[in-house]
């Protein structure tokens, strides 16, 4: 399997922390972004649409700190959730930049990940902070419904699962991975030491409610079967900086993607006796960003402190050309 670039789209000024595609519309991705790496300056959420001219871009929402992440509401569409290095989260409607419709202000420290259910019942979404906190929220009231505290360290993503509501697991710098069930309690029901330093990133697999991956500073990603936590049912080593994000395919129980300070994208298959599928060398600085669509089989974006945002076809064995998608080629 091998993963072609397709399109390139530039963040001028803006270094990237975050593309996510919409639920929505398949021809559009957001990009979460910060001036000066992060470290000073303001922030940019930047809409773009793959079947649109020269750059993409197609709206922009300014606010006066870094934006680290974002989330796409699933339950109206245009409508994102940023979270911020000043420790709030802003809630747009990005056909009307000018300002936020809502502004969330519980984290003491930078907000570093969000991520909004996709479960059928309940429509929340999570935050988690550098304060060791993860919250809950519902994107209609101002005040968090829960906090989540148990973390010894800063809580670099909270994830929902897929398959089973209420359940989030979160990854920290204190080298643990923690699921919590947010309907019973605000301390986490299982504690897994998943790594050698840092924990930077988790997901889950989107075909088995059990499984989930980790990755962060010792350059490796795990698979966790949370049936039987004590070992890694997987180890991929290939990176050789820290592994920032992983995100499981969506079509394909057994694969997933990373990025990494290696500034390099991978595609994986850990069924595999050579699990890695590809490399993707295409940037000049730490990668940061990535998610594949839902819609569009085997697309695939990252996001990097280059400046720019990576369109890539994952291809399937066998197939000579890109997965047909409208404007992205």
């Amino acid at each position: 399997m091998a993963a072609k670039l397709t399109r390139r789209l530039p963040t001028p000024n803006h270094h990237g922390y975050s593309v996510k595609f919409c639920p929505f519309n398949r021809d559009v991705i957001a990009v979460a972004s910060a001036q000066n790496f992060g470290l000073s300056g303001g922030g940019m959420l930047m809409v773009k649409n793959l079947s649109a001219p020269d750059d993409g871009t197609v709206s922009t929402c300014i606010w006066a700190d870094g934006l680290f992440d974002l989330t796409f509401s699933e339950q109206t569409p245009n409508c994102v959730v940023t979270a911020s290095g000043d420790g709030s989260l802003q809630l747009w409607d990005v056909t009307k930049s000018q300002a936020p419709i809502m502004v969330y202000r519980e984290h003491q420290k930078e907000a570093y990940s969000l991520d909004w259910t996709q479960t059928r019942d309940s429509q929340f979404f999570v935050s988690s902070s550098w304060d060791g906190t993860i919250k809950l929220w519902d994107p209609n009231r101002e005040k968090s419904l829960l906090t989540m505290q148990g973390h010894e360290a800063l809580v670099y993503q909270a994830v929902w699962s897929p398959h089973i509501t209420g359940c989030v697991a979160s990854v920290s710098g204190d080298h643990t991975l923690r699921i919590w069930n947010t309907k019973k309690d605000t301390r986490p029901v299982m504690t897994i030491r998943a790594n050698q330093g840092e924990v930077l990133t988790c997901d889950w697999c989107k075909y088995n409610q059990n499984i989930i991956a980790t990755a962060g500073t010792d350059c490796k990603i795990y698979g966790w079967d949370l049936r039987r936590p004590g070992e890694p049912v997987y180890v991929l080593q290939g990176h050789g900086y820290p592994v920032r994000r992983i995100k499981y395919f969506p079509f394909a129980e057994t694969q997933l993607a990373s990025v990494s300070y290696d500034l390099t994208t991978r595609i994986w298959d850990h069924s595999l006796p050579n699990p890695s599928l590809s490399v993707l060398e295409t940037h000049s600085e730490f990668v940061y960003g990535l998610d594949f669509s839902n819609h569009v089989e085997g697309l695939l974006a990252d996001c990097a402190w280059d400046q720019s945002v990576g369109i890539y076809h994952v291809l399937k064995p066998g197939n000579s050309g890109p997965l047909t998608h409208g404007g992205a080629t």
